[in-house]
Protein backbone atom coordinates (compact mmCIF):
# COMPACT_ATOMS: atom_id res chain seq x y z
CA UNK A 1 0.00 0.00 0.00
CA UNK A 2 0.95 3.69 -1.07
CA UNK A 3 0.04 7.37 0.28
CA UNK A 4 -1.79 6.06 3.57
CA UNK A 5 -2.49 8.88 6.24
CA UNK A 6 -2.01 7.26 9.62
CA UNK A 7 -3.13 8.06 13.32
CA UNK A 8 -0.75 6.59 15.91
CA UNK A 9 -2.40 7.07 19.17
CA UNK A 10 0.64 7.23 22.02
CA UNK A 11 3.99 9.04 21.85
CA UNK A 12 5.99 5.95 24.32
CA UNK A 13 8.29 3.73 22.80
CA UNK A 14 5.94 1.81 20.66
CA UNK A 15 4.06 5.24 19.20
CA UNK A 16 7.15 6.54 18.34
CA UNK A 17 9.17 3.37 16.84
CA UNK A 18 6.11 2.71 15.07
CA UNK A 19 5.96 6.41 13.60
CA UNK A 20 9.77 6.15 12.20
CA UNK A 21 9.27 2.75 10.82
CA UNK A 22 6.04 3.91 8.84
CA UNK A 23 7.95 7.18 7.64
CA UNK A 24 10.73 5.16 6.21
CA UNK A 25 7.99 3.32 4.19
CA UNK A 26 6.61 6.52 2.86
CA UNK A 27 3.43 6.73 4.92
CA UNK A 28 1.99 10.12 6.48
CA UNK A 29 2.04 9.85 10.49
CA UNK A 30 0.28 11.86 13.29
CA UNK A 31 1.33 10.74 16.58
CA UNK A 32 -1.12 12.02 19.70
CA UNK A 33 -0.50 11.64 22.89
CA UNK A 34 -2.47 12.92 26.27
CA UNK A 35 0.75 14.08 28.19
CA UNK A 36 1.28 17.67 27.29
CA UNK A 37 4.84 17.82 28.42
CA UNK A 38 5.53 14.37 26.54
CA UNK A 39 7.71 12.99 29.23
CA UNK A 40 8.80 9.89 31.29
CA UNK A 41 10.35 8.98 34.30
CA UNK A 42 13.92 8.84 34.86
CA UNK A 43 15.15 5.85 35.67
CA UNK A 44 16.58 3.20 33.28
CA UNK A 45 15.60 0.51 30.75
CA UNK A 46 17.69 -2.25 29.72
CA UNK A 47 17.56 -2.98 26.05
CA UNK A 48 18.60 -6.82 24.46
CA UNK A 49 20.33 -8.23 21.57
CA UNK A 50 17.04 -7.83 19.48
CA UNK A 51 16.40 -4.30 20.01
CA UNK A 52 20.03 -3.61 19.07
CA UNK A 53 18.94 -5.21 15.83
CA UNK A 54 15.72 -3.35 15.65
CA UNK A 55 17.42 0.01 16.18
CA UNK A 56 19.71 -0.67 13.38
CA UNK A 57 16.71 -1.50 11.12
CA UNK A 58 14.86 1.93 11.99
CA UNK A 59 18.20 3.79 11.41
CA UNK A 60 18.87 4.90 14.55
CA UNK A 61 21.20 2.53 16.33
CA UNK A 62 24.51 5.27 16.70
CA UNK A 63 22.32 7.69 18.50
CA UNK A 64 20.55 5.11 20.31
CA UNK A 65 23.97 3.30 21.46
CA UNK A 66 25.29 7.15 22.51
CA UNK A 67 22.47 7.25 25.19
CA UNK A 68 23.50 5.08 26.86
CA UNK A 69 26.09 2.14 27.42
CA UNK A 70 26.48 -1.50 25.92
CA UNK A 71 27.60 -4.80 27.67
CA UNK A 72 27.43 -7.98 26.73
CA UNK A 73 26.76 -10.64 29.42
CA UNK A 74 24.27 -11.22 32.10
CA UNK A 75 25.45 -12.33 35.68
CA UNK A 76 23.02 -14.83 37.77
CA UNK A 77 23.06 -14.57 41.48
CA UNK A 78 21.75 -16.11 44.32
CA UNK A 79 20.05 -14.25 47.30
CA UNK A 80 22.64 -14.61 49.20
CA UNK A 81 25.09 -13.24 46.76
CA UNK A 82 26.91 -15.80 45.25
CA UNK A 83 27.39 -15.87 41.69
CA UNK A 84 26.50 -18.78 40.12
CA UNK A 85 26.17 -18.50 36.13
CA UNK A 86 27.59 -15.69 33.82
CA UNK A 87 25.05 -15.87 30.38
CA UNK A 88 26.38 -14.32 27.44
CA UNK A 89 24.51 -12.38 25.40
CA UNK A 90 24.15 -13.59 21.76
CA UNK A 91 25.69 -10.62 19.31
CA UNK A 92 23.49 -9.73 16.77
CA UNK A 93 24.76 -7.01 14.83
CA UNK A 94 28.36 -7.11 13.92
CA UNK A 95 30.60 -3.98 15.83
CA UNK A 96 27.99 -3.61 18.16
CA UNK A 97 27.03 -4.64 21.72
CA UNK A 98 24.55 -7.29 22.85
CA UNK A 99 22.70 -5.46 25.10
CA UNK A 100 22.59 -1.91 26.52
CA UNK A 101 21.04 0.01 29.47
CA UNK A 102 19.77 3.28 28.24
CA UNK A 103 18.15 6.31 30.98
CA UNK A 104 14.30 6.67 29.57
CA UNK A 105 14.36 10.21 29.46
CA UNK A 106 17.29 9.72 26.99
CA UNK A 107 16.00 7.08 24.65
CA UNK A 108 13.01 9.28 24.53
CA UNK A 109 14.80 12.10 23.61
CA UNK A 110 16.67 9.56 20.62
CA UNK A 111 13.14 8.38 19.60
CA UNK A 112 11.06 11.84 19.81
CA UNK A 113 13.81 13.53 17.89
CA UNK A 114 14.15 11.27 15.18
CA UNK A 115 10.44 11.27 14.68
CA UNK A 116 9.82 14.85 14.77
CA UNK A 117 12.91 14.67 11.96
CA UNK A 118 11.40 12.38 10.24
CA UNK A 119 8.57 14.39 8.58
CA UNK A 120 5.85 12.79 11.51
CA UNK A 121 3.53 15.65 12.72
CA UNK A 122 2.80 15.21 16.57
CA UNK A 123 0.06 16.72 18.61
CA UNK A 124 0.51 16.86 22.81
CA UNK A 125 -1.69 17.29 25.19
CA UNK A 126 -5.21 15.71 23.69
CA UNK A 127 -6.84 12.21 23.37
CA UNK A 128 -8.94 10.59 20.70
CA UNK A 129 -12.24 11.51 22.23
CA UNK A 130 -14.20 9.05 19.50
CA UNK A 131 -12.97 6.61 16.76
CA UNK A 132 -15.55 5.86 13.86
CA UNK A 133 -14.26 3.43 11.17
CA UNK A 134 -17.31 3.71 8.28
CA UNK A 135 -14.96 0.80 6.33
CA UNK A 136 -13.46 2.90 4.04
CA UNK A 137 -11.48 5.37 6.67
CA UNK A 138 -11.32 5.63 10.36
CA UNK A 139 -13.14 9.23 11.43
CA UNK A 140 -11.53 10.46 14.50
CA UNK A 141 -12.71 13.43 17.04
CA UNK A 142 -9.88 14.94 18.95
CA UNK A 143 -10.27 16.45 22.85
CA UNK A 144 -8.91 19.80 21.83
CA UNK A 145 -12.06 19.90 19.20
CA UNK A 146 -10.41 18.92 16.36
CA UNK A 147 -11.36 15.60 14.17
CA UNK A 148 -9.64 14.34 11.17
CA UNK A 149 -10.24 11.28 8.82
CA UNK A 150 -6.98 8.71 7.99
CA UNK A 151 -6.76 5.74 6.56
CA UNK A 152 -5.81 3.81 9.51
CA UNK A 153 -5.23 4.15 13.31
CA UNK A 154 -3.13 2.23 15.51
CA UNK A 155 -3.16 2.04 18.93
CA UNK A 156 -0.38 2.42 20.62
CA UNK A 157 -1.39 3.92 24.02
CA UNK A 158 -0.32 1.20 26.63
CA UNK A 159 -1.67 -1.70 29.19
CA UNK A 160 -4.75 0.50 29.73
CA UNK A 161 -5.49 1.50 26.22
CA UNK A 162 -8.29 3.48 25.62
CA UNK A 163 -8.18 2.60 21.94
CA UNK A 164 -8.49 -1.01 23.23
CA UNK A 165 -11.66 -0.53 24.74
CA UNK A 166 -13.45 1.44 22.27
CA UNK A 167 -12.58 -1.19 19.26
CA UNK A 168 -12.21 -4.53 21.29
CA UNK A 169 -14.30 -4.19 24.37
CA UNK A 170 -14.42 -7.29 25.24
CA UNK A 171 -10.93 -7.85 25.19
CA UNK A 172 -9.19 -8.47 28.78
CA UNK A 173 -7.89 -5.51 30.50
CA UNK A 174 -4.42 -6.08 32.81
CA UNK A 175 -4.21 -8.14 35.33
CA UNK A 176 -2.33 -7.46 39.05
CA UNK A 177 0.21 -10.41 39.37
CA UNK A 178 0.61 -9.97 43.40
CA UNK A 179 4.07 -8.42 42.52
CA UNK A 180 5.34 -4.76 42.67
CA UNK A 181 8.65 -3.33 40.93
CA UNK A 182 10.73 -0.47 42.97
CA UNK A 183 13.74 1.21 40.70
CA UNK A 184 16.10 3.59 41.40
CA UNK A 185 19.40 5.15 39.96
CA UNK A 186 22.24 4.62 41.67
CA UNK A 187 26.54 5.19 40.91
CA UNK A 188 27.46 2.27 38.29
CA UNK A 189 30.51 0.33 40.10
CA UNK A 190 33.83 1.04 37.96
CA UNK A 191 33.36 -3.21 37.98
CA UNK A 192 30.06 -3.59 37.08
CA UNK A 193 30.58 -4.91 32.91
CA UNK A 194 27.18 -6.61 33.07
CA UNK A 195 23.60 -6.76 34.03
CA UNK A 196 23.46 -8.51 37.37
CA UNK A 197 20.34 -10.48 38.39
CA UNK A 198 19.88 -11.72 41.71
CA UNK A 199 17.13 -14.60 42.70
CA UNK A 200 14.71 -14.90 45.29
CA UNK A 201 11.32 -13.97 46.82
CA UNK A 202 12.90 -10.46 46.34
CA UNK A 203 14.67 -10.08 42.76
CA UNK A 204 17.16 -7.18 42.41
CA UNK A 205 18.72 -6.05 39.03
CA UNK A 206 21.49 -4.35 38.72
CA UNK A 207 21.77 -2.69 35.22
CA UNK A 208 24.63 0.36 33.88
CA UNK A 209 23.29 2.60 32.17
CA UNK A 210 25.81 5.02 31.54
CA UNK A 211 29.87 5.78 32.34
CA UNK A 212 28.76 6.96 35.52
CA UNK A 213 25.13 5.63 36.56
CA UNK A 214 23.49 2.35 36.99
CA UNK A 215 19.56 1.57 37.69
CA UNK A 216 18.66 -0.95 40.43
CA UNK A 217 15.10 -2.76 39.97
CA UNK A 218 13.30 -4.43 43.09
CA UNK A 219 10.67 -7.28 42.66
CA UNK A 220 8.74 -7.63 45.81
CA UNK A 221 5.16 -9.46 47.04
CA UNK A 222 2.60 -6.69 47.21
CA UNK A 223 -0.28 -9.17 47.50
CA UNK A 224 -2.79 -6.21 48.94
CA UNK A 225 -2.02 -4.15 45.70
CA UNK A 226 -0.75 -1.21 48.31
CA UNK A 227 -0.11 2.36 47.30
CA UNK A 228 2.71 3.58 49.30
CA UNK A 229 2.48 7.79 49.55
CA UNK A 230 5.15 9.79 48.31
CA UNK A 231 6.81 10.75 51.28
CA UNK A 232 8.69 8.31 52.88
CA UNK A 233 9.04 5.85 49.54
CA UNK A 234 12.57 5.93 49.77
CA UNK A 235 12.61 4.44 53.38
CA UNK A 236 10.03 1.56 52.34
CA UNK A 237 12.19 0.65 49.28
CA UNK A 238 15.03 0.20 51.57
CA UNK A 239 13.37 -2.03 53.69
CA UNK A 240 12.06 -4.20 51.15
CA UNK A 241 16.10 -5.17 50.60
CA UNK A 242 16.87 -5.20 54.61
CA UNK A 243 17.08 -9.28 53.89
CA UNK A 244 18.64 -9.25 50.45
CA UNK A 245 22.41 -9.79 49.92
CA UNK A 246 25.27 -7.79 51.69
CA UNK A 247 25.82 -6.21 48.43
CA UNK A 248 22.55 -5.23 48.12
CA UNK A 249 21.65 -3.77 51.07
CA UNK A 250 25.16 -1.81 51.18
CA UNK A 251 23.54 0.25 47.60
CA UNK A 252 20.12 0.16 49.58
CA UNK A 253 21.68 2.91 51.55
CA UNK A 254 22.15 5.13 49.35
CA UNK A 255 18.27 4.91 48.53
CA UNK A 256 17.36 8.66 49.93
CA UNK A 257 15.60 10.49 47.58
CA UNK A 258 11.47 9.78 47.93
CA UNK A 259 11.28 11.61 44.62
CA UNK A 260 13.62 9.45 42.93
CA UNK A 261 11.88 6.05 43.37
CA UNK A 262 9.64 4.85 41.03
CA UNK A 263 7.20 2.08 42.03
CA UNK A 264 4.84 0.29 40.07
CA UNK A 265 2.06 -2.67 40.38
CA UNK A 266 3.35 -5.15 37.80
CA UNK A 267 0.11 -6.15 35.55
CA UNK A 268 -0.16 -8.07 32.37
CA UNK A 269 -2.39 -9.40 29.52
CA UNK A 270 -2.44 -11.05 26.54
CA UNK A 271 -5.08 -10.61 23.77
CA UNK A 272 -5.37 -13.90 22.27
CA UNK A 273 -7.99 -12.99 19.80
CA UNK A 274 -7.52 -10.60 17.05
CA UNK A 275 -5.54 -7.38 17.27
CA UNK A 276 -7.13 -5.12 15.12
CA UNK A 277 -10.63 -4.38 14.33
CA UNK A 278 -11.58 -2.76 11.23
CA UNK A 279 -8.79 -0.13 10.44
CA UNK A 280 -7.70 0.33 13.81
CA UNK A 281 -5.11 -2.01 15.08
CA UNK A 282 -3.36 -1.95 18.51
CA UNK A 283 0.37 -3.32 19.40
CA UNK A 284 2.74 -3.16 22.39
CA UNK A 285 1.31 -3.58 26.15
CA UNK A 286 -2.08 -2.87 24.36
CA UNK A 287 -1.95 -6.23 23.55
CA UNK A 288 0.84 -7.94 25.13
CA UNK A 289 1.68 -6.44 28.37
CA UNK A 290 4.23 -8.41 30.15
CA UNK A 291 6.16 -8.35 33.69
CA UNK A 292 9.56 -7.13 33.22
CA UNK A 293 11.59 -10.39 34.53
CA UNK A 294 13.25 -10.67 30.91
CA UNK A 295 13.48 -7.24 30.12
CA UNK A 296 11.69 -7.40 26.83
CA UNK A 297 8.52 -5.20 26.83
CA UNK A 298 10.28 -2.21 25.29
CA UNK A 299 11.54 -5.07 23.06
CA UNK A 300 8.50 -6.43 21.69
CA UNK A 301 6.74 -3.13 20.88
CA UNK A 302 10.23 -2.43 19.15
CA UNK A 303 9.79 -5.48 16.83
CA UNK A 304 5.75 -4.62 16.37
CA UNK A 305 6.27 -1.27 15.38
CA UNK A 306 8.97 -2.62 12.75
CA UNK A 307 6.16 -5.63 11.39
CA UNK A 308 3.52 -3.39 11.20
CA UNK A 309 5.31 -1.27 8.98
CA UNK A 310 6.59 -3.74 6.89
CA UNK A 311 3.21 -5.82 6.15
CA UNK A 312 1.13 -2.16 5.82
CA UNK A 313 4.27 -1.97 2.18
CA UNK A 314 3.66 -5.17 1.53
CA UNK A 315 0.04 -6.07 1.57
CA UNK A 316 -2.99 -3.85 -0.15
CA UNK A 317 -5.46 -4.97 1.96
CA UNK A 318 -5.09 -2.99 5.59
CA UNK A 319 -6.95 -5.68 7.54
CA UNK A 320 -4.86 -8.22 5.73
CA UNK A 321 -1.81 -6.56 6.76
CA UNK A 322 -3.35 -6.47 9.88
CA UNK A 323 -3.77 -10.13 10.19
CA UNK A 324 -0.21 -10.91 8.62
CA UNK A 325 1.68 -8.67 11.57
CA UNK A 326 -0.71 -10.24 14.20
CA UNK A 327 0.09 -13.78 12.70
CA UNK A 328 4.28 -12.56 12.85
CA UNK A 329 3.83 -11.72 16.45
CA UNK A 330 1.40 -13.13 18.58
CA UNK A 331 3.88 -16.51 18.88
CA UNK A 332 6.66 -14.43 19.95
CA UNK A 333 5.23 -12.03 22.23
CA UNK A 334 3.17 -14.70 23.55
CA UNK A 335 6.15 -16.83 24.90
CA UNK A 336 7.78 -13.48 26.47
CA UNK A 337 4.60 -12.45 28.21
CA UNK A 338 3.89 -16.50 29.41
CA UNK A 339 7.33 -17.00 30.53
CA UNK A 340 8.09 -13.64 32.36
CA UNK A 341 5.21 -14.25 34.70
CA UNK A 342 6.03 -17.64 35.06
CA UNK A 343 9.48 -16.18 36.72
CA UNK A 344 7.06 -13.90 38.79
CA UNK A 345 4.92 -16.60 40.01
CA UNK A 346 8.00 -18.47 41.09
CA UNK A 347 9.12 -16.01 43.14
CA UNK A 348 5.66 -15.17 44.66
CA UNK A 349 5.62 -18.78 45.53
CA UNK A 350 2.28 -19.43 43.08
CA UNK A 351 4.36 -21.76 41.19
CA UNK A 352 7.64 -23.63 40.62
CA UNK A 353 10.89 -21.98 41.09
CA UNK A 354 12.36 -21.02 37.28
CA UNK A 355 16.18 -20.87 37.37
CA UNK A 356 16.73 -17.75 35.65
CA UNK A 357 19.55 -18.68 33.67
CA UNK A 358 18.15 -21.01 31.90
CA UNK A 359 15.21 -19.03 31.31
CA UNK A 360 17.60 -16.51 29.77
CA UNK A 361 19.55 -18.59 28.33
CA UNK A 362 16.27 -19.74 26.34
CA UNK A 363 14.81 -16.09 25.98
CA UNK A 364 18.33 -15.29 24.30
CA UNK A 365 17.57 -18.13 21.97
CA UNK A 366 14.02 -17.07 20.84
CA UNK A 367 14.46 -13.45 20.72
CA UNK A 368 18.02 -14.11 18.13
CA UNK A 369 15.25 -15.70 15.56
CA UNK A 370 14.18 -13.05 12.64
CA UNK A 371 10.94 -11.10 13.54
Amino acid sequence: MRNLDILVIGGGIGGLTSAIALRAKGFAVTVIERDPDWSVYGVGIIQQSNVIRAMAELGLIDEYLAAGVGFDAVEIYTPAGDRVARVPVPKLVEGYPASMGVPRPALHKVLGDRTIASGAEVRLGITATSIEDDGDGVDVAFSDGSSGRYDLVIGADGVYSQTRASVLPDAPGPVFTGQAVWRYNLPRPADLDAMHAYNGPIGVGLVPISQSLMYMYVTTPEPDNPRYPREGLAAVMRGKLANCAPAIRALAEHITDDDAVVYRPLEGHLVEGAWHKGRVVLLGDAVHATTPHLGQGAGMAIEDSLVLADELARVEDVETAFAAFRDRRFDRCAYIVRESLAICMGQLGKGPPVDNAKATHAMFKVVAEPI
